[in-house]
């Protein structure tokens, strides 16, 4: 039977996953509704379908949370903090409108939070660490924006002959196929990081065994936290990224999506717990790039990079923070 600890942690996992969803909606589907490609309520259900069923496809993410990132024998009200800064940052960032990682930050506050609670940096397995998430965290987005850039640039010269009412409606068609592998990607890659968590939590407390991968049913109630999340719409972060950025064209849209989703999954398949936000918005970038610089509001992508640089520190300290609070209070 689950200890009222467990549940806790489960509840606030499933809390941060419907967060990230809704959160992270833009990530999916920003492009297609800007460029009304699909209305948003089309474009919402049809996120939430592929989310899901991305979440079910692979776990190699989880695995990389639960087993790669710090030991396993971390108590549970470590987690629950880890959680509690992850979900305080989310919250900060969406209130904000600036599209900031959901991942980075739930890395961040477990970091945070278990180093604050074993006093020590050993607890952290830092080559897995830089492997899996700092050296992507920094090279996802590089490629995202390349290739964004670069699919644009070639497109561009594909379709000269071509007419711009031609080429639109085309692209209305092809733009709803990228923005579904977009979403396939978000929960294929997002999803599994509450799983991860859960998983941790379990192992930590010694009901489940590592080896035995993702248990079932913990894939399957983040499936639909995450899907349910989606399905709320993030309307904020929609307009920074598919208006506010730049004017957005469905080519545009077919490039930006294809691009981040492409990386996304690469990413996906290596489990490493990349930022979709991050791998999506530097697509649009560089798409926006690719026909002129000025095209892409700059202090806007500015401030967006910055909640980028200071998600995984910040996030640390709230994680240190609430950890030595509780640590204090109650342990």
């Amino acid at each position: 039977m689950l200890s009222i600890t467990m549940i806790t942690v489960i509840i606030l996992a499933l809390c941060f996953d419907f967060i990230n969803g809704f959160h992270d909606t833009a990530n999916s589907i920003a492009t297609s509704v800007s460029t009304r490609v699909l209305s948003p309520r089309a474009a919402i259900i049809m996120a939430a379908v592929l989310d899901f069923t991305g979440a079910l496809i692979s776990s190699k993410v989880a695995v990389t949370i639960s087993s790669g990132i710090v030991s396993t024998s971390i108590p549970q009200y470590v987690i629950i903090c880890s959680l509690l800064a992850a979900i305080c940052w989310n919250l900060i960032t969406w209130y904000l409108a600036i599209p900031s990682s959901s991942s980075h930050a739930l890395m961040g506050a477990l970091i945070g939070s278990s180093v604050t609670y074993m006093a020590s940096t050993n607890i952290v397995h830092w080559k897995v660490f830089l492997d899996k998430v700092v050296i992507p965290l920094i090279t996802s987005p590089i490629i995202g924006f390349t290739l964004g850039f670069l699919v644009m640039k070639l497109l561009y010269r594909l379709l000269r002959p071509f007419s711009q009412r031609l080429v639109n409606k085309w692209f209305s068609k092809l733009q709803i196929v990228s923005a579904a592998t977009m979403a396939l990607s978000h929960g294929m890659n997002d999803a599994q990081k509450s799983m991860g968590i859960i998983t941790l939590a379990l192992v930590g407390a010694n009901l489940w065994n590592i080896q035995d991968g993702i248990p079932i049913w913990v894939k399957i109630i983040c499936a639909i936290a995450m899907a349910l999340g989606v399905s709320t719409g993030g309307w904020r972060i929609i307009k920074t990224m598919g208006v506010n950025m730049i004017r957005l064209q469905p080519i545009n849209g077919f490039a930006a999506e294809t691009s981040a989703a492409a990386v996304i999954i690469s990413s996906t398949l290596t489990g490493s717990p990349v930022s979709t936000t991050h791998i999506i918005s530097s697509s649009i970038m560089g798409v926006g790039a690719s026909k002129r610089l000025s095209a892409v509001r700059w202090a806007l992508a500015r401030n967006i990079v910055w909640a980028w640089v200071l998600t995984i520190p910040v996030t640390a300290i709230f994680g240190a923070i609430i950890t030595a609070l509780v640590k204090l209070l109650f342990v």
